[in-house]
């Protein structure tokens, strides 16, 4: 991993806040990065707010930075009260019984308010009820917030309407809730930014690309390497991998990688005949799989490459060398989410530029 590029995206990130301040989603162990490594670097790079999913992670994040505030946007399940209370931790309350059992404690706190995603939040018509309730009286919370749908597609109506939804909704709150958040990364790059008083990147910060469909303005952060176990020549019609699904045309060179899908590589790469998967890069040149991606390993057709450029242990490079995560992510048929938090425990993370 990279730490002078996840700096880097933060701080670029931070600029387009402008005014507002940035903070960063941190959960997902970091995006697959780790929570222990990526929260110390981006609070060196300016952060003080952090958002995570679970209190676990909350913990994590607790022990990585003991003066962050640190929210946890799942909310409060019944029975959590105390570590919130033990460690200075911020729910993220959703629910009327969230915010009434909240109450009893006080304390800094956000509440989520849904304006289109219809999963976590109040809803509009329940956030509308407690306007005139004492129900935040003493409650603490300090920040509203809500989380946009379709961020990352500039053009879409969606946007617009969850915009005017939240700002209703904030009016109703004005002189109660002094700060509001509904930015992510994609929001920080819309002609009208929502940027309000917080901003909450999260994938941007670890090199994915926020604009699909143009050029990414972030820096890749993560590189990921593969060792050649073994190399096998063999002839026209031989067949590679489980099922026995590509079968060589021509004689051909096959290089076998320690790596699969139990390492977070998805087996959607697999490459049967007539239909592209992965590829790496080695020494220079990218080589496409073949045959199916296994648990721990996968096959690579080397053909191509120069007679001897390749050898047994040298490394392939997985992501980096022009092969993006969201490359990966397309050809996989997911997104980049769902790569870099997917990286499996068997590797052997390693921090650069620090």
């Amino acid at each position: 991993m990279d730490a002078s590029a996840l700096t880097e995206n933060y701080r670029t990130l931070a600029k387009l806040a402008a005014v507002a301040e940035c903070g960063a989603v941190v959960k997902a162990n970091g995006y697959g990065l780790g929570i222990e490594t990526v929260v110390p670097l981006l609070a060196r790079a300016g952060c003080h707010t952090f958002f995570v999913a679970h209190l676990s992670e909350a913990l994590r994040a607790r022990k990585a930075h003991p003066l962050a505030h640190i929210y946890v946007l799942n909310g409060m399940p019944p029975g959590t009260e105390p570590f919130y209370v033990a460690d200075n931790l911020r729910p993220v309350l959703g629910t009327i019984d969230e915010l009434t059992r909240w109450r009893i404690i006080g304390g800094p706190a956000a509440l989520h308010v849904d304006t289109g995603m219809n999963r976590l939040g109040l809803s509009i018509e329940e956030a509308k009820s407690i306007v005139s309730t004492d129900l935040l009286a003493g409650s603490g919370i300090e920040l509203l917030m809500s989380h946009l749908v379709s961020s990352e597609i500039p053009d879409d109506a969606l946007n617009p309407a969850q915009i005017h939804r939240f700002e209703r909704v904030a009016g109703w709150f004005q002189g109660k809730i002094p700060r509001l958040s509904l930015a992510n990364s994609s929001a920080h790059f819309l002609p009208q930014p929502p940027r309000y008083n917080l901003t909450r990147p999260g994938y941007a910060l670890y090199g994915g690309n926020p604009t699909p469909g143009k050029p990414n303005p972030m820096k890749p952060v993560v590189r990921l390497e593969s060792t050649v176990l073994q190399l096998r020549n063999i002839g026209p019609g031989e067949h590679v991998g489980y099922n026995a699904m590509w079968g060589a045309k021509r004689p051909s060179t096959i290089a076998t990688l320690a790596i699969g899908y139990a390492d977070g590589w998805p087996r959607s790469l697999s490459a049967p005949d007539g239909k592209p998967g992965g590829e790496v890069v080695l020494n220079g040149r990218r080589c496409p799989f073949v045959g199916r991606v296994s648990m721990d390993l996968i096959t690579v057709d080397v053909t191509d490459c120069p007679p001897g450029s390749v050898k047994v242990g040298d490394l392939a490079v997985m992501l980096g060398d022009g092969i993006t995560v969201d490359d990966v992510a397309a050809r996989a048929s997911t997104n980049g989410y769902e790569i870099l938090t997917s990286l499996g425990r068997r590797h052997e993370r390693r921090l650069i530029g620090h």
